[in-house]
């Protein structure tokens, strides 16, 4: 693994913090978009960095955590601004997550249109073994 890189970013109002680390350059870094209803309605396009990892570091009441579908992940939203950060799902050998591109102060640098992936009838078994190869390690300090 190379030098990592660390990259910043907030919610809209700055209640979370976000700090990404990674060896890999923006153009290098795969972003999706997920065509579930919440990530469409929030524009969202996430990334992960299986070698990286991802902190949310939230102030005193400042992060909302929100749960739908499998009901196996916490999607990060600041209870003051509305904006959605990113998701962290507890695994074997702790949280993993990803990052909505949109909150990372380097958010142009990465395509404004991603592919979009359907990921309906997935079971919690084959949802967990896809996000183990692109979700990286994740720590909330709320």
């Amino acid at each position: 693994m190379g030098h990592m890189t660390t990259y910043t970013g907030s919610c809209h109002c700055g209640g979370i913090a976000i700090r990404f680390d990674s060896g890999k350059q923006p153009g290098e870094m795969r972003v999706g978009r997920c065509g579930c209803s919440f990530c469409r309605r929030h524009g969202a396009r996430t990334m992960g960095d299986p070698v990286g990892s991802i902190e949310f570091r939230c102030k005193p009441g400042s992060l909302s955590r929100y749960r739908f579908g499998l009901g196996i992940t916490d999607y990060l939203l600041c209870a003051t601004c509305g904006a959605y950060v990113g998701a962290v799902m507890d695994d074997e050998d702790g949280p993993i997550g990803i990052v909505n591109v949109n909150s990372l102060d380097i958010r142009d640098k990465f395509d404004p249109a991603p592919a979009l992936h359907q990921y309906d009838g997935e079971d919690e078994a084959r949802r967990r073994s896809r996000r183990r190869k692109f979700w990286m390690k994740a720590t909330v300090i709320a």
